[in-house]
C-alpha cells in the first residue's frame, strides 16, 4: 500500500478510536471516502446515533461518493440488524473501491460483506492497518464469538513484585483508624493511563478484599465521554461490603455485587436498598465461579472487563484461564516486604506471553502482553 493509502487508513483508524466508550456493544469503526486524492466524506460509529461509520461517511459525501474509494477499518456488514446492510448503501452510492483493514469477526457477517461487494463489481482489498484494527476491536471479537468479555488484568507493582508499599504511619492517614492507606506505587502519568484503560472498558472487576483494604472508587475519571457508565463489579462471597465504602456511597446504578447462592437474604435486601444490584452466582469450594461471572457480564453486553484486584483474585483468575491480556505497571520502587505479591496461585502454569510490548509512563514502565489471541 502506498504512502497516501497508508495515510488514509491511519485517518480512518483515528476516527474509529473516537468510538471508544461510545460504540459498545458494537465494534468501533472509522470510515473515509476519497476521490482524486481528497477526503470527501468521513464518519465513525456511535451506538446511540445508530448509523454505521460507512453510512455516516456516505451521507457526509453525498453525490460526491460516486466513483470514490472507501477506506474502512472493518468489513462492511451485509445483514440487517438495528440498521440496514452497509453493503447495499455502498453499492447504491456508486463507490468504486473498498479498502478494509480487517474481516468482521462476527460469524454472521465474516466474509459475506466482501463477497456482496465483489458480486456488485466493487474492487475490494484488505489487510491495510489490520494489526491496529484488530487490537481496537479485540473485546468485540471476544464477546461476539463467545458471549463473554475480554479480560485484561491490570496491576501496579514495585520492582520486587509487590502490589503495595509499606503502609504509612503519619499525618496523611486521615480517614480515621479504620483505614490503612498506602502510598501510590505508580506515577501520575501511569494513573492517568489507568483511567484511559477504564474508559475503554465496559466494566471493572475486583474482590471484596481490595474494597476493604483500599476503599477505591473504581470509576472512570478520564473525563472522556461514554455512552453508559463503567460497571463496577465486586466479588463478595460473604456479602460483607460496608454500606459506607466509597463504592457503595457513590453508587448510581453502576455497582454489581456477585455473592454466593445461599447469601443471607437480610444482607442482600439491605445492600439493594443502597442502590447496589446483587447477583447470586454459582460457587465451588467457597469461591464464586469466575466463568459464571463472565457469562452473566456477557449476557449484559459487557465486552471488555478490567480486572483490578489483589493477589487472591489475580491468582484465581489466572488459574481459571479467564485472563486474555496483562497490563502491568512497574514503578522504580522497592517494597522490601513480601506481604502483597502480584498473584497467589500455587502450581500456576501459563502459556508463553504473546505480543509483548513495553511503554513508558513518566518514570514507570508498563508491560502489555497477551495470554490468548481471541481471533484464533
Amino acid at each position: 500500500m502506498d504512502a497516501h493509502a497508508t495515510r488514509f487508513m491511519d485517518h480512518a483508524l483515528e476516527l474509529a478510536r473516537k468510538g471508544t466508550g461510545l460504540a459498545s456493544p458494537n465494534p468501533m469503526v472509522g470510515c473515509i471516502l476519497v476521490r482524486e486524492g481528497q477526503i470527501i466524506g468521513e464518519g465513525f460509529h456511535e451506538y446511540e446515533k445508530r448509523d454505521h461509520a460507512e453510512v455516516v461517511a456516505l451521507k457526509s459525501a453525498g453525490e460526491k461518493a460516486r466513483g470514490s474509494t472507501m477506506y474502512v477499518t472493518l468489513e462492511p456488514c451485509s445483514h440487517t440488524g438495528r440498521t440496514g446492510p452497509c453493503t447495499e448503501a455502498i453499492i447504491a452510492a456508486g463507490v468504486q473501491r473498498v479498502v478494509a483493514a480487517m474481516e468482521d469477526p462476527n460469524p454472521a457477517n465474516s466474509g459475506r460483506g466482501f463477497d456482496r461487494l465483489r458480486a456488485a463489481g466493487i474492487e475490494v482489498s484488505t489487510g491495510a492497518g489490520e494489526d491496529e484494527a484488530r487490537k481496537l476491536n479485540e473485546a468485540f471479537a471476544c464477546w461476539i464469538r463467545r458471549k463473554k468479555p475480554l479480560v485484561t488484568l491490570k496491576s501496579a507493582l514495585t520492582l520486587d513484585g509487590q502490589l503495595a508499599l509499606p503502609a504509612e504511619r503519619n499525618k496523611f492517614r486521615k480517614r480515621a483508624s479504620k483505614k490503612k492507606l498506602s502510598n501510590w506505587i505508580t506515577s501520575e502519568e501511569s494513573r492517568a493511563e489507568v483511567h484511559r484503560l477504564r474508559h475503554a472498558a465496559d466494566a471493572v472487576l475486583t474482590g471484596i478484599g481490595t474494597v476493604k483494604i483500599d476503599d477505591p472508587f473504581l470509576t472512570d475519571r478520564s473525563g472522556l465521554p461514554r455512552r453508559r457508565p463503567l460497571l463496577r463489579v465486586i466479588l463478595d462471597w460473604g456479602l460483607t461490603i460496608s454500606p459506607h465504602s466509597r463504592i457503595v456511597e457513590s453508587v448510581e446504578n453502576d455497582v454489581l455485587v456477585f455473592t454466593q447462592q445461599h447469601a443471607n437474604t437480610r444482607r442482600v435486601r439491605a445492600l439493594e436498598k443502597t442502590g447496589v444490584e446483587v447477583v447470586r452466582a454459582a460457587s465451588r469450594n467457597g469461591q464464586i465461579q469466575l466463568e459464571a461471572v463472565l457469562a452473566e457480564l456477557g449476557r449484559r453486553e459487557i465486552l471488555g472487563v478490567l480486572l483490578e484486584a489483589g493477589p487472591t483474585l489475580n491468582g484465581a483468575a489466572l488459574s481459571a484461564g479467564i485472563v486474555h491480556k496483562l497490563f502491568l505497571f512497574y514503578a522504580p520502587k522497592i517494597s522490601g516486604e513480601g506481604r502483597v505479591p502480584f498473584a497467589i496461585a500455587p502450581n500456576l502454569e501459563l502459556p508463553p506471553l504473546q505480543k509483548v510490548r513495553t511503554q513508558a509512563f513518566g518514570p514507570d514502565i508498563a508491560i502489555e502482553a497477551y495470554l490468548e489471541d481471541v481471533y484464533r
